[in-house]
């Protein structure tokens, strides 16, 4: 299974693999990016449920996401709230279950000195763990890069949105795809966003030569998995309608209605999916 990733947008994943556990059904491995990796870690630990109990619960608590939080600390999502607290404390993320699922689950992210992604086993759950699934979303500009395994980290969507072509290469005959964004979506260039990022992040020039070509691997991509699922390489779930939500989103409401968007899809696509896997 291969989940993308999309900020808040992940509500969507998190309702297609509650109802994938619901049903019984899990992936040998699966791979996630930034959201995918964040929320997807959830299937592997089958908490059914979570991703939306604690986003829905904590998605106006400014200890976990706000500005302030990127002043003072450099990081719009606190590292030590969202990432310490939250899934050792508050909700609590079951990490033996995690372990003991046979289930490999690999996050995706960022060099950001070679523009490069690295793709990275998490095989226990622990601190260690969620501290790669926290390279994987932490989006430019607004997260400090992840300092791991000898290398600066960052989101992972930057150099691999969707690493369809990397699960291929492990040699998987079905494959799953969980995609944030409808079918008629496709990525454009943002000359102005772009300029603002060659002044801040001018220090790294090969991350900068992604974010630029982002627009175009992402829609390459797109294509790749067309032809992919008309030969039956692969089964896409995507959302049957466009999905908006803030990198901050502080509307419960919403959050619920992109979850309950991706139980519907990915229950009328039950069916399908039973008849692809076998």
């Amino acid at each position: 299974m291969v989940m993308e990733g999309g900020g808040m947008r992940g509500l969507y994943t998190a309702g297609v693999i509650d109802v994938l556990m619901e049903n019984d059904i899990y992936a040998d491995s699966a791979v996630g990016v930034s959201a995918g990796a964040v929320f997807g870690c959830n299937y592997k630990s089958e908490q059914i449920g979570r991703v939306r109990r604690y986003n829905k619960k904590y998605c106006k608590d400014k200890r976990l996401a706000s500005i302030r939080n990127w002043i003072t600390t450099g990081d719009i999502y606190s590292k030590e709230f969202g990432y310490n607290e939250l899934p050792w404390k508050l909700d609590i993320f079951d990490r033996g279950t995690y372990k003991d699922n046979p289930m490999k689950f690999t996050v995706v992210c960022t060099d950001i000195n070679t523009g490069k992604p690295v793709y990275h086993q998490c095989p226990n759950g622990d601190v260690e763990d969620i501290e790669w699934m926290r390279a994987s979303a932490s989006i430019p500009v607004v997260s400090r890069p992840v300092k791991l395994g000898g290398k600066q980290l960052l989101d992972g969507g930057v150099s691999d949105p969707i690493p369809v072509e990397w699960m291929l290469k492990q040699g998987y005959e079905k494959n799953i795809v969980v995609l944030t964004r409808d079918i008629n979506y496709r990525k454009t260039a943002n000359p102005r966003m772009m300029m603002f990022l060659k002044a801040v992040l001018h220090k790294y020039p090969a991350l900068l030569e992604d974010l630029e070509k982002r627009h175009i691997h992402y829609n390459e991509t797109l294509e790749k998995l067309g032809s992919l699922e008309k030969a039956g390489r692969v089964h896409i779930i995507r959302p049957s309608q466009p999905v908006k939500a803030a990198m901050i989103e502080r509307d419960a409401d919403n959050l619920e209605r992109i979850y309950q968007m991706g139980r519907s899809d990915m229950e009328k696509d039950l069916e399908q999916l039973r008849a692809y896997l076998h």
